[in-house]
């Protein structure tokens, strides 16, 4: 379990997820994952990048109840700066990312995804950031890059989701197939991308990135900010501890 990587003969590198039981990260888990993604970038023989998760779904964003379980902030500053790391380096990838997304890809899922260079979705697959829910701001910049504008405020501010086979119109995602078709369908494209020549696929990676008309480093950055702000007024914790259970506001207050 965990964050594992492993490059196959044909210059493919499957990254896989496996925390049980969600997918949803610890500080470590996030950071674990940057770490996959950056040995791809500086691994020659790995041409392609193949984004997966085993379990109930791809991603549920940050594992809150690691969060309500310390005391201070030191568990929301580590999940800040392991999300920022993760989505940057799929992001900054030397070479392209495909996700393949089945189930739940929620928060900071869709910050994953959002930054992937393309996206391969089962048919049980959805998307949403219900960030407001849990009194925190994050991944609207890469449900930006799923969803037209208006689209992704209204999911932002609803906290709804939007299934896979909603996102093709749009062109976000490449394309929907049964749940058992997922890797192979993914792969399918990863080895499309691999037979090319790596040294011309990493250049225009880069330069796709260099015309990007948002820096999605910054976007994200500044996001966050708000997080913070609404973690030292103590409506963050309010709205987590109803989730997790727990009682780290009342704590925080006595």
């Amino acid at each position: 379990m965990g964050t594992t990587s492993e490059l196959r003969d044909d210059g493919v590198r499957v990254v896989t997820m496996e925390h049980p039981p969600v997918n949803a990260l610890t500080v470590q888990g996030w950071y674990d994952v940057a770490a996959a993604l950056d040995e791809a970038s500086r691994d020659m023989d790995t041409h392609v990048v193949v984004l997966r998760a085993e379990g109930r779904g791809f991603n549920a964003g940050v594992d809150i109840k690691e969060m309500q379980h310390t005391t201070g902030f030191d568990a929301l500053i580590g999940a800040n700066k392991g999300c920022y790391a993760a989505f940057k380096a799929v992001y900054e990838c030397a070479v392209p990312v495909v996700a393949a997304v089945h189930g739940h890809c929620l928060g900071g899922g869709v910050g994953l995804v959002g930054n992937a260079d393309c996206i391969v979705a089962s048919e049980d697959a959805y998307f949403g950031v219900p960030e407001v829910d849990q009194g925190a701001l994050g991944a609207a910049t890469h449900m930006a890059r799923l969803v037209p504008q208006h689209l992704m405020r209204t999911l932002y501010f609803t906290a709804r989701t939007i299934k896979a086979a909603d996102l093709v119109q749009f062109g976000s995602v490449l394309e929907v197939v049964p749940r058992d078709e997922l890797d192979e369908a993914a792969l399918a494209v990863a080895g499309e991308i691999a037979a090319k020549d790596t040294r011309v696929v990493r250049a225009a990676k880069e330069a796709l990135n260099g015309i990007d008309p948002v820096d999605v480093n910054k976007s994200y950055r500044f996001e966050q900010g708000f997080t913070m702000e609404l973690n030292l007024a103590g409506v963050a914790d309010e709205l987590r501890d109803g989730f997790a259970g727990t009682d780290k506001a009342g704590r925080a207050r006595r």
